[in-house]
C-alpha cells in the first residue's frame, strides 16, 4: 500500500509529514532522542491526568493505567538508547505543535465537550507520532534504528485506536466522528505552517 494511502486510510491524517524531515532527523538523532523522551514522559503523566481527574470512568482507568507504564517503560528505553550512544538527556523544549493543538480545545462548553477533545487530542498525538515513527523506521540507514522505531510505530497505533475507542465509549459515535474531523482538519494546518525540523518528533 503506498504510503500517503496507508496514512490516509489507517491513521486518517490528512498531511503526510514532508519526507525531507527523516533525512533532517538523522543528523539530529541526539536532539531527536531527547524530544522524544520527554514526549513519552509527557505522555504517561498525561495518562496519570487523565485518571486522577476522571476516576469515576472506570473503562477510562482500566484501560489507561497499563498505558501509564507502557509510555514510561519507554522513556525509560529511550534514555537507555542514549546512554548506548554516550549521550546525555538535554533540556526539554517547548512543543509548539502540542501547544497549537492544546489551544484548539474547548474551554467552555459542557464537562463532556471538554473531555472528548482531552481524549482527541491524546488520539491525534499518538497518530501523528505513529507517523513519523514508521518514517523513521523505514528512512534510517542504522538497522538498529529502524527496528528501534518499528517497535514504537506499533504501539503508538494502538494507543491511537486506544483513545478514540474511550471516546466512542462515552460519547455518541456521530459527535466523536465529527468533532474528530474538525481535529483532522486543524492539525493538518498546524502542520503546513510549521517549518519541517529535524530536532523535533512533532
Amino acid at each position: 500500500m503506498p504510503y500517503e494511502e496507508d496514512i490516509r486510510t489507517i491513521l486518517r491524517l490528512q498531511l503526510p509529514t514532508d519526507p525531507r524531515w527523516v533525512d533532517l532527523a538523522s543528523m539530529s538523532l541526539a536532539e531527536i532522542l531527547t524530544d522524544h523522551a520527554y514526549c513519552e514522559q509527557k505522555a504517561a503523566t498525561f495518562c496519570i491526568s487523565l485518571i486522577a481527574v476522571h476516576p469515576d470512568r472506570e473503562e477510562l482507568v482500566r484501560a489507561l493505567a497499563p498505558v501509564v507504564t507502557e509510555e514510561w517503560g519507554h522513556f525509560r528505553q529511550v534514555l537507555a538508547e542514549l546512554e548506548r550512544r554516550g549521550l546525555k538527556l538535554g533540556k526539554q523544549r517547548k512543543d509548539e505543535y502540542v501547544s497549537a493543538l492544546l489551544a484548539f480545545q474547548q474551554k467552555g462548553g459542557s464537562a463532556d465537550d471538554r473531555f472528548l477533545d482531552k481524549l482527541l487530542t491524546c488520539a491525534l498525538i499518538e497518530a501523528r507520532s505513529c507517523e513519523r515513527f514508521k518514517r523513521l523506521s523505514e528512512g534510517l540507514e542504522d538497522p538498529h534504528m529502524r527496528q528501534f522505531y518499528r517497535k514504537f510505530m506499533e504501539s503508538e497505533a494502538g494507543h491511537y485506536t486506544l483513545f478514540i475507542k474511550l471516546a466512542d465509549t462515552y460519547m455518541d459515535k456521530p459527535k466523536v466522528r465529527a468533532r474528530w474531523k474538525e481535529w483532522l482538519a486543524h492539525e493538518a494546518s498546524v502542520l503546513s505552517a510549521m517549518a519541517t525540523r529535524g530536532d523535533r518528533m512533532h
